[in-house]
């Protein structure tokens, strides 16, 4: 019998998940990753940064759930984690840096009195916070937003300052449009039923496991950034990779898959996963089925930009203890958040990159962060306006008393989907046309999960029902 075979959409990290599980086992189909670009990782990246290799994308992977755990033990990876260097962060609010409350839920406090300690929220803010002790239950419909769910307990003030700023740290998304239900189902599960924040999320504190020692860390990153995961996954599968193929066009044939290159060139399979951002899906499957294509258009992204600073370590008036900070969007500041990578990573991920280290250990390493939905001013720039205008701001928020040696500008245009309401049914709705097309599968970070470790345990199981099936 002929091998199956398996052509993959897209070489960012949820295709490789997909093309390495396809890989294991003697009865492995024959696959075919097509990626338009000339590189792998997709939104995983890196730079040289002054002779160090600096993350540009993503540069932390989530370890909560088994599945993670357990791959990162199959690709060799379990030994080589770095744990973050430092505890804590801050919101840039009020003229001041603020130290962000500890044990929070997606900004949802478990306690008012490290909030009022903080001196993030005025007194008048945690006045009408408080009122969350005796407001009745709100009423809510079946896919409430993030906003209708928490302002009306909290309060504005607790909200723009604390829950929307940390929203938009992992979206890049405005709380009033991102669907609890979809963008925090955790958040949503826990309060939706709830009277009271507060008191749920202390009877949540209260029942959480006692644990002997410091917890192992949810976070973790890799010597040399992100890419070692993406370098494990892509030379551990037997997948043969095209690179420059840019799909034009894909057709159900009346036993096989036949996909289009842009230049050319014809593939056929069995089973196709498509692993580009659903707008470029969509384009893909408009001609088959205009029902799908119209779900995954209608799932909007944001463009996002970051800017990776070298300043001289001594031009940095006062290095505070954490991992960065985090800009409200109220406060009308350029940058929405900044990452201190030194202090976040230990130096532990920043490893000389061959490329020379000029500055030795007197270099302090900063990224900032641009952009978010709705706020695109940005766009029109070019780079060294972008980075002029972020250099000002950390300025003022860090009293840097220098130019920095070095300022790279990366830029992710569409690359933050955002769970809108009504992402459950658009989902609904893409999963109900999938079953009418055998042989198409759909992952990546616009539907369940934007998050890394959301699209390798998404890819796996798309994967493991394709060998369930063969």
């Amino acid at each position: 019998m002929a091998k199956r075979e398996v052509i993959v959409i897209g070489a960012g990290v949820s295709g490789l998940a997909a093309a390495y599980a396809l890989s294991k086992g003697p009865d492995a189909p024959r696959i075919t990753v097509l990626e338009a670009s000339d590189r792998l990782g997709g939104k995983i990246a890196s730079n040289d940064i002054a002779g160090h290799i600096v993350d540009a994308g993503p540069d932390a992977l989530l370890v909560r759930d088994p599945e993670v755990k357990a791959l990162l033990e199959e690709l060799g990876l379990a030994d080589r984690i770095t744990a973050p260097g430092a505890r804590g962060a801050f919101v840039w609010t009020r003229n001041k840096l603020r130290a962000l409350p500890p044990a929070t839920l997606f900004g949802v406090p478990e306690k008012l009195r490290p909030l009022v300690s903080s001196g993030l929220i005025s007194w008048r803010g945690l006045i009408r916070a408080s009122a969350d002790f005796i407001r009745p239950r709100l009423r809510l419909g079946d896919d409430p937003t993030v906003g209708a769910m928490l302002r009306r307990r909290l309060g504005w003030v607790v909200f723009d300052k604390l829950v929307y700023p940390l929203l938009g740290g992992i979206y890049a998304g405005r709380a009033d449009l991102l669907s609890a239900r979809s963008a925090v189902p955790e958040v949503a599960a826990i309060l939706k039923p709830a009277r009271s924040v507060y008191l749920t999320m202390r009877a949540r504190e209260a029942a959480r496991p006692k644990t002997k020692g410091a917890p192992a860390p949810m976070l973790i990153n890799f010597p040399g950034g992100m890419m070692a995961i993406v370098h494990a996954l892509a030379s551990n599968t037997k997948a043969a990779f095209e690179f420059g193929a840019e799909v034009a066009s894909i057709e159900m044939g009346k036993k096989r898959w036949k996909v289009f290159t842009s230049d050319g060139r014809k593939f056929k399979a069995d089973d196709v996963i498509i692993t580009t951002p659903a707008h470029a899906a969509a384009n893909l499957l408009r001609p088959l089925d205009a029902e799908i294509a119209d779900a995954l258009a209608g799932i909007p992204y944001a463009d996002v930009a970051n800017v990776t600073f070298v300043y001289p370590t001594s031009a940095i008036d006062k290095k505070w203890k954490g991992t960065g900070f985090l800009v409200p969007a109220v406060d009308g500041r350029f940058i929405v958040g900044c990452t201190w990578m030194d202090q976040k990573w230990g130096r532990g991920v920043l490893i000389p990159s061959g490329n020379g280290h000029p500055e030795g250990d007197e270099i302090t390493i900063v990224r900032t962060s641009v952009g978010r939905q709705g706020d695109n001013a940005w766009l029109t720039m070019d780079d060294d306006a972008i980075a002029s205008r972020a250099h000002a701001e950390l300025v003022q928020a860090m009293r840097i008393k220098a130019e920095p040696l070095l300022a790279k500008v990366q830029r992710w245009p569409a690359s933050m989907p955002q769970y809108t309401v009504g992402h459950a049914d658009r989902l609904a709705t893409i999963d109900a046309r999938v079953e009418t097309l055998p042989g198409l599968h759909i992952a990546g970070a616009g539907y369940r999960g934007i998050g890394v470790a959301a699209c390798l345990t998404k890819s796996q199981a798309i994967a493991q029902r394709i060998g369930a099936n063969a």
